[in-house]
């Protein structure tokens, strides 16, 4: 029953929620700016209508201006471009540029724009041809009539008819200029040909103002028809034509988009009903919720309530068993601590009792003991001692042999002191595994300076004994190790059980050579590596997991406490102890890596 419950509230918030995205889409569809944009777009449009009738008129002013300042006929097309191009990317920005009817107006407008523009480009050059000549048809006529006028005969008939020809001429093609008709070049064409017979009957000074004055008329009759025609063609280019086809489609494409905005505000309306009234269902339902989770909390809190008290006693409980726990984890720990301690203390025993074991032999074969018997033969002769040292024959070597026994002596005891140092050092090493013991519960480590040479032998000094009985050779790699800070203790630790642990696992291999190999080096300038490598029985993979794991041991006679031991020395150090083998029989590579800190020596 509350499943369905909850599953159709959350039904009906689906519902809402797409309810709302759509209102939302209805009204970023309906709240857009188009209709701003056709009103800009139509005013650009008659901008460029106004600008195209400039443009025209302009051109009729140039068919008859006298001045050849064309800059108006450029300007308007200048104009034109720039609104053309604004109008172009709001079209462009609206996407109405992607239908055909939109793409073939646009076309053809442009396509007229051209033409019309190639078409005035000719005109104005054709345009300017003729108006200089129709500028220079006055002077050159003054100059004829002043050439002619100053004839001594002037009043000759001949002459007369070339003046008057002339004129007529003049005035024939400004005529011509302005009323444009075949018959009126016909009638120029016919004068043309009369002055061309009267000007031969004059002096050749005066035929060459003549043929200016005819060639400056004859192109006037040839270009004049051009420039009308051309003109003409100007005013038929269909431009406002097309940007009235252009308005025309912006305002049909506003009344779709004004019919598309009133029914997004009619699905608006509609959805906002639906909206509101799922709305209501909705809050109608939350408040029966919240009062059924009013009744359920009342009865959690009495639940609640009697859930306090059984844990208040369940609490007790587990107070008392915690206590009873934490003892018995005290003792193991304490049990733990004790076999660790065991185990490294008997590790470096081994170190002591062969330091006392060759003390006491060197005791017990004395050349001390000499000196007593040298004493009595002192002593047997109080009175003649003289004589006797320098008469008797056992007299005269007492001397030499007390030198030699002097000797004899001083060797011994310093064998004996270098022993006793030794025993000293295992003794300490004992009483430091107690201290580093003790660091495990929260002690700081002792660093000191130290050379890991000088580490190596102390460790193979206290695995002496241990290594001769069982013929290890040991290989040294030693690289060059500059002085470093480091925890003598703990790393002395490591490389005992590293070492015992190796000459243990070379216990077996009967007549088989027996080698050991410890190497150092530094890794990266930033690492201490030290590996100890044996020939030895190996490590299974299944084992290699567990090497380190506390308890776990191999040996018969082992209890599993070094090699977990050292990995606890390691991580106290910030390094890491690993172990690797190829397999059982094939030997096995311990590896302990840690921080270098190294301390520079004194020049």
């Amino acid at each position: 029953m509350r499943l369905s419950y909850r599953r159709n509230i959350v039904l009906l918030g689906a519902v809402a929620l797409m309810l709302a995205s759509t209102l939302l889409f209805l009204y970023f569809k309906s709240n857009s700016d188009q209709t701003i944009t056709y009103a800009q777009s139509r005013d650009l449009i008659g901008r460029i209508k106004q600008l195209n009738a400039q443009w025209e008129t302009e051109v009729l002013k140039a068919r008859i201006a006298i001045s050849h300042n064309y800059d108006p006929l450029v300007s308007p097309l200048t104009e034109i471009t720039e609104l053309w191009q604004r109008f172009d990317s709001m079209e462009s920005n609206h996407q109405r540029n992607a239908s055909a009817t939109w793409l073939s107006s646009h076309n053809a407008f442009l396509d007229a724009l051209k033409e019309k523009t190639r078409l005035v480009e000719q005109f104005k050059s054709h345009n300017a041809l003729l108006r200089n000549s129709l500028a220079f048809l006055p002077t050159a006529e003054d100059d004829i009539q002043g050439q002619l006028a100053a004839l001594v005969d002037g009043d000759n008939l001949q002459v007369q008819n070339v003046a008057t020809d002339t004129y007529d001429l003049l005035l024939s093609a400004m005529e011509f200029a302005l009323l444009t008709s075949n018959d009126r070049a016909a009638e120029i064409l016919l004068g043309l040909n009369k002055l061309t017979v009267n000007k031969a009957r004059l002096p050749s000074r005066f035929q060459s103002p003549i043929d200016i004055l005819s060639s400056h008329i004859s192109l006037i009759l040839r270009e004049q028809p051009v420039v009308n025609r051309l003109l003409e063609r100007i005013e038929a280019i269909p431009v406002a034509q097309r940007l009235d086809d252009i308005t025309s489609l912006l305002n049909s494409d506003q009344q779709r988009a004004d019919a598309l905005d009133q029914r997004y505000h009619f699905f608006m309306l509609v959805l906002s009903v639906l909206l509101v009234m799922l709305l209501v269902y909705l809050a109608i339902h939350l408040m029966r919720s919240f009062m059924v989770i009013q009744r359920v909390n009342r009865a959690l809190e009495a639940a609640n309530d009697d859930l306090e008290r059984r844990v208040e006693e369940r609490t007790r409980e587990l107070r008392d068993t915690q206590s009873e726990l934490l003892d018995t984890a005290r003792q193991a720990g304490m049990a733990e601590i004790a076999t660790n301690v065991l185990h490294n203390v008997g590790n470096v025993l081994n170190s002591v009792n062969i330091s006392a074991d060759l003390v006491t032999r060197k005791l017990r074969v004395s050349k001390a003991l000499g000196l007593a018997k040298a004493m009595q033969l002192v002593n047997d002769h109080p009175g003649d001692l003289g004589a006797f040292l320098t008469q008797d024959p056992k007299g005269k070597l007492l001397p030499g042999y007390l030198n030699q026994l002097v000797g004899a002596i001083a060797l011994e005891q310093q064998g004996m002191s270098d022993e006793l140092a030794q025993l000293s050092k295992s003794v300490d090493h004992i009483k430091d595994i107690v201290a580093t013991q003790q660091s495990y519960a929260g002690a700081n480590s002792l660093m000191e300076p130290l050379y890991i040479s000088e580490l190596l032998e102390d460790a193979l000094r206290m695995n002496a004994g241990a290594l001769t009985r069982h013929q290890v050779k040991v290989v040294k790699e030693y690289s060059e190790v500059p002085l470093v800070m480091g925890d003598k203790h703990r790393l002395l630790l490591i490389l005992i059980n590293l070492i015992s642990n190796a000459k243990y696992a070379m216990s077996d291999l009967g007549n088989r050579p027996r080698q050991m190999t410890l190497g150092v080096q530094v890794v990266d300038d930033t690492t201490l590596q030290i590996s100890v490598k044996d020939d030895g029985e190996g490590i299974a993979e299944e084992n290699m997991t567990r090497i380190f794991a506390h308890g776990f041991t191999t040996r018969k006679e082992g209890h599993g406490f070094g090699l977990h031991s050292c990995a606890l020395a390691a991580i106290e150090m910030n390094g890491h102890l690993t172990a690797h083998s190829d397999g059982p029989g094939k030997g096995a590579l311990f590896t302990l890596q840690i921080p270098l800190h190294v301390i520079k020596e004194p020049a």
